[in-house]
């Protein structure tokens, strides 16, 4: 049986935390957390993942959505981390997720005649010969500027002598990490969102455990364990600080931001890779939208609530519009996010953030206590197991190598054959096939579990107001069985309203809340409270994009209420206007 994150789950999951011993736990319900839970809980270990908030929720919900080597690796000399990042890459296309992933069409156009073909040339020729032969990825060819022109009519023909046409991979983030975490769950990991770290727990200078907090019922848990593995990404030395230790192993964020614009904003049937005056910007095909991105500065504020300022956006709307015929503007932008990347810093204090390693480290940092960090999206699954080879290594028992790369996700086990199979699902299910089609992208097999909620329920079957391209059945699925908790859940990973309509998901956010209540037993109270949350979260991260700098955008995001610490914040009697004229005070001082 396929393991649901259901509430049942979640309640039944945390008593095991505060009764079971185990092996391992981890800390951070991030790409890397999950990929490692499923790695330990494969080599038949017993292992519980705990997440702060939700799984996902932080970096790795707001990648680029890209599977790539690096090109830009290349030029500092890291061959080795790209070869290894093409190999992930096509495992995760052709064995493990290929429901979640897909190939996608990059375009490098060619601004200076001759020096850029033989340049980039031989660098994508490289990149081809390092991902090897036989996957599904193809090789790269050599365009004309006609050709280039033909395929991008949207760029400018004065700024353009040629292009290059490459492909990579790409894939639903966030989609992807919860579905590790399912996975690892179903193949016997004990796995908790909303369960904070808070301190460590020492037998002697041995770690031994891990105190956490249930966010949800506001009550202490005491974890027990031979190995903690801190999987945390940018928050990596915050545990550490909490429990007064050195930390061995440095961390430094950096700001990524993206914009979302309609697919007719820009005329392309290729996405595009752009060299910008700080790096390299993508502009990447996502569905009925082009993702732009993405920036990378140093960030020290707000782990929790990266902002994206005025500046930032006014960046990439800058380094786009130098190569497109029609300009885009603010009215085009109908979502922004940020992720926070969590770089290892090997340099001195004065190291930009473009410089610092993409590699990743893995570090003993006291007998019990493993840390990992660094690294790209797509070695996650090399991370993870990195990380269980650490913690393995301090067990007294004998533990089995990893097997990650022969275990497929949930959904993808025959999902080739549901593919093919798309308009007979259509024809019993009442749905069109342009709808099954979107329903196997998203859940692969399990997409007749989905329809199966319709046949009980044919309301389910009905899309949402205000985000039509989902429906009701997705936004039940979300909370009965991939452990969404909360409407911001939903609205921001679970699904992508939040970034793919013009509004942000307010007009689908009071219907979406009455879907979930059902599974999670809220009352009226506890729709509205929800809904007026996540409207305060839209309306602060409005605010923060017209502040001039990070600081001022971050004082304007963390004004809007928490939803999973709303009730603190309701004892300590801060509403979101009163903290909102506290923000203008320090503002003005």
């Amino acid at each position: 049986m396929t393991e649901r994150l259901d509430p049942a789950y979640r309640s039944s999951a945390l008593e095991r935390l505060g009764y079971e011993r185990f092996d391992v736990v981890i800390i951070g319900g991030g790409v890397v957390g999950c990929g490692a839970a499923l790695d330990a809980a494969t080599r038949g270990l017993r292992v519980a993942l705990v997440e702060a908030s939700d799984f996902a929720a932080g970096t790795s919900s707001r990648s680029s959505k890209l599977l790539h080597g690096g090109l830009r690796y290349l030029e500092q000399g890291r061959v080795e981390l790209v070869r290894e990042a093409l190999r992930e890459r096509a495992l995760l296309l052709e064995r493990l997720c290929p429901h979640l992933a897909h190939t996608v069409p990059l375009l490098v156009p060619l601004e200076r005649r001759g020096l850029d073909r033989g340049y980039l040339g031989a660098g994508v020729a490289i990149y081809d010969l390092l991902a090897g032969r036989g996957n599904e990825v193809p090789r790269h060819r050599h365009l004309s500027k006609r050709a280039v022109l033909d395929l991008a009519p949207a760029l400018r023909q004065d700024r353009i002598s040629g292009g290059i046409l490459l492909h990579d991979g790409q894939i639903d983030d966030a989609r992807h990490t919860v579905a590790l975490a399912r996975t690892a769950a179903h193949h016997g990991a004990t796995v908790v969102s909303s369960a904070r770290a808070e301190s460590l727990i020492y037998d002697g200078e041995r770690v031994t455990g891990v105190r956490l907090r249930d966010v949800e019922a506001k009550r202490s848990v005491t974890v027990r364990a031979d190995v903690v593995v801190n999987a945390a990404g940018v928050w990596t030395g915050q545990l550490h600080e909490a429990n007064e230790g050195a930390l061995q192993l440095r961390v430094r964020a950096s700001k990524g931001v993206h914009l979302v614009v309609p697919r007719d904003r820009i005329e392309a049937g290729t996405g595009l890779l752009l060299r910008s005056e700080r790096s390299v910007l993508f502009v990447i095909p996502w569905g009925q939208h082009w993702l732009i991105g993405t920036t990378d500065t140093p960030w020290d504020l707000d782990f929790v609530h990266p902002a994206a300022s005025r500046a930032d956006i006014e960046y990439l709307l800058g380094s786009v519009n130098r190569l497109l015929r029609t300009a885009l503007t603010d009215d085009d932008i109908v979502g922004v996010y940020v992720g926070l990347r969590p770089l290892i810093h090997e340099g001195g204090s004065d190291a930009t953030t473009t410089s610092l390693s993409r590699q990743h480290a893995v570090v003993n940092l006291a007998p019990g206590l493993v840390a990992v960090a660094g690294g790209k999206y797509t070695t996650y699954r090399v991370m993870a197991r990195d990380a269980i080879d650490a913690a393995a290594s301090m067990l007294t028992q004998s533990v089995a190598e990893s097997c990650t790369q022969e275990v497929t996700l949930l959904g993808a086990d025959g999902w080739r054959s549901h593919y093919n199979a798309r308009n007979q699902l259509a024809q019993r299910s009442g749905l069109d096939v342009e709808r099954i089609e979107h329903l196997l992208g998203r859940f692969g097999t399990e997409t007749t579990d989905v329809l199966e909620l319709i046949r009980e329920e044919p309301e389910l079957g009905r899309p949402l107001v205000g985000a039509p391209d989902y429906l009701a059945a997705e936004v039940r699925f979300a909370v009965a069985a991939e452990g969404a908790l909360h409407l911001e859940d939903v609205l921001t990973r679970r699904t992508r309203i939040s970034i793919e309509t013009a509004d942000r998901g307010i007009a689908a956010s009071s219907e979406v809340a009455r879907l979930m209540a059902p599974v999670l037993g809220w009352t009226g109270g506890d729709v509205r409270r929800e809904v007026d949350a996540y409207r305060s979260r839209v309306e602060a991260e409005r605010r923060s994009h017209q502040q001039p700098t990070d600081e001022l955008a971050a004082l304007e995001r963390r004004a809007a209420s928490d939803v999973r610490t709303q009730s603190r914040v309701a004892r300590e009697g801060r509403s979101g206007r009163r903290r909102r004229r506290l923000i203008r005070e320090r503002t003005q001082r």
